[in-house]
């Protein structure tokens, strides 16, 4: 070929290093060539996870707009990067034989926070996160973003126990740590280790002189990975992983992977043929994890990859989550911890006229301190259906239920035989039913049953709206957050607390988690 040969590439150093593999493969050929650096998104945005920013092809955009413009002949990409669906006028020219395929994880010092409930491991994967998080679920995984070289950097400067890295990147640029792990139980990206020309489909000559630098077998593997993944709609979005290789039997061999986000649910398959029988391995792959609820937790990981509408100030179920409309980015968290303190036995052996119970959490306090069978409460006065539930099956009969506090002081002032109460509670307890009760002459004792801790969490500014459940819940919240959105709250005591922060306050129909998703559901979908 008599023109010289403009090869894109990245201008990482590790992309350079592979641009410049081929340079010297097609030189070798016979051929003039020619570097032509371009930056990327993912190059440029670093300081959000590669799955926030909803860019298919995030590194290999700009290398196919320079190459639609005429600006360049061949681009040279990282395989695992590039999406399953190149754009139109641009088809894959060669793929070189494969490199390392393994993820490892470079750490500090020792070993030892492996075998330890406690552990920051760092990471821009989302593949690499929830296999991590599938394999230690008590470990903290943190974004780790840049190149290679300033990847390893950070992991230095801060106090992380370790970071993973592909191999092969590693590898190529003679980048070394002192301490490594190769991760074999960890299936790597579909396509990982591996280098893609790509070129436009309209210079046949172009494509002719790369295809002698395709590797046969290495060709056969990425592309069976590479359908396992399109067929189960993936991305960088979504924590899939795949390997394909071909044993010395000449048999091709695919395992295949995928997990929720958070790691706490997996799906694996593994399928072998013959070589030469191998085409519809990455079919039979994914359609043997659809089979077996992959459509399922592929929604769910959708779900999770939404932006963030709404906040829910309880951790809520796997079940709960799917009750809100598919287009409602959800997340949750526990914004109030709670410890049962420990009750004196001989108090609690006593005889008690009047208890009031306001909580599920006060009865689970008398339950881990005495049996229930010891308990002498003569009239028990409760709030909330679930309480009255908890307190009917554990302990025994109800002699009042109210739907709040307030009424449920209202009513005490004016039926209730006696005028002393008991009353198991928290340290951050509302004044409402204390007060009313003193304000009438009635003595109330408080046990305090449970304490309650705000969490410090911070809730991201583009939420739209926040579900409470009490008004502990909300005061949590009010520690780290602004009050310019929508608060939906379980019950009238809730909103009253709320209504002194929040402009725009909404009340569930009935006082329960799931009638609070209705809330949000029915406002989504006006």
């Amino acid at each position: 070929m008599s023109k010289v040969i403009r090869i894109g590439t990245r201008d990482s150093e590790l992309a350079l290093w592979q641009a410049n593999a081929v340079k010297d493969m097609l030189e070798e050929l016979g051929h003039q060539t020619e570097l032509v650096p371009v930056k990327s998104a993912g190059d440029l945005v670093l300081d959000k996870p590669l799955y926030e920013l909803g860019i298919t092809g995030i590194f290999t955009k700009s290398l196919d707009v320079a190459m639609l413009n005429g600006e360049i002949d061949i681009a040279v990409h990282s395989m695992k990067d590039v999406p399953t669906a190149l754009p139109k006028g641009i088809v894959q020219a060669a793929v070189l034989e494969r490199a390392n395929f393994m993820d490892i994880l470079a750490y500090k010092d020792n070993q030892e926070f492996l075998a330890q409930p406690e552990a920051i491991i760092a990471t821009g994967s989302l593949r690499r996160k929830a296999q991590w998080l599938n394999r230690y679920p008590t470990h903290s995984v943190v974004d780790l973003r840049g190149n290679v070289n300033s990847r390893m950097q950070k992991l230095n400067d801060n106090d992380w126990n370790g970071a993973i890295f592909a191999a092969a990147g590693l590898d190529r640029i003679g980048l070394e740590h002192e301490h490594t792990i190769g991760l074999t139980w960890m299936i790597p990206a579909p396509a990982q280790g591996a280098i893609m020309v790509v070129a436009m489909e309209a210079d046949e000559e172009v494509q002719e002189i790369c295809a002698q630098l395709n590797h046969e077998r290495t060709e056969i593997c990425v592309t069976q990975e590479r359908t396992f993944l399109r067929l189960l709609e993936g991305g960088c979005t979504a924590p899939i992983g795949a390997l394909c290789y071909i044993n010395n039997d000449d048999k091709v061999v695919l395992k295949g992977v995928l997990l929720t986000v958070d790691g706490s649910k997996k799906l694996e398959a593994e399928i072998t043929s013959n070589l030469g029988e191998h085409q519809n391995l990455g079919v039979d792959c994914a359609n043997s994890i659809l089979a077996r609820g992959g459509k399922r937790l592929m929604s769910e990981v959708q779900n999770t990859a939404l932006p963030t509408h709404v906040y829910a100030t309880k951790k809520l179920t796997e079940a709960q989550k799917r009750l809100f409309n598919n287009a409602i980015g959800v997340k949750s968290d526990d914004f109030i911890r709670v410890s049962m303190n420990r009750l004196s036995p001989t108090i609690l052996k006593s005889e008690f006229q009047n208890v009031v119970l306001t909580s599920q959490n006060a009865v689970e306090a008398l339950l881990s301190s005495v049996s229930p069978d010891e308990l002498k409460f003569k009239n028990i006065y409760c709030v909330g259906r679930k309480t009255k539930r908890l307190i009917e099956n554990k302990i025994g009969p109800i002699t009042q239920v109210k739907s709040n506090a307030k009424k449920l002081a209202e009513y005490l002032v004016e039926f209730m035989e006696g005028t002393e109460v008991t009353y198991f509670c928290s340290n951050l307890r509302l004044d409402d039913l204390p007060t009313i009760l003193t304000e009438n002459n009635i003595k109330v004792t408080e046990i305090e049953a449970y304490e309650t801790k705000h969490a410090k969490i911070e809730v991201d500014d583009s939420v739209e709206g926040v579900l409470f459940y009490s008004p502990s819940t909300v005061d949590s919240y009010l520690q780290n957050n602004s009050t310019d959105k929508t608060a939906y709250c379980i019950g009238e005591t809730t909103a009253e607390h709320a209504r002194t922060h929040f402009d725009d306050v909404r009340v569930a129909k009935m006082p329960s988690v799931e009638s609070v998703i209705e809330l949000v559901n029915e406002n989504y979908k006006n």
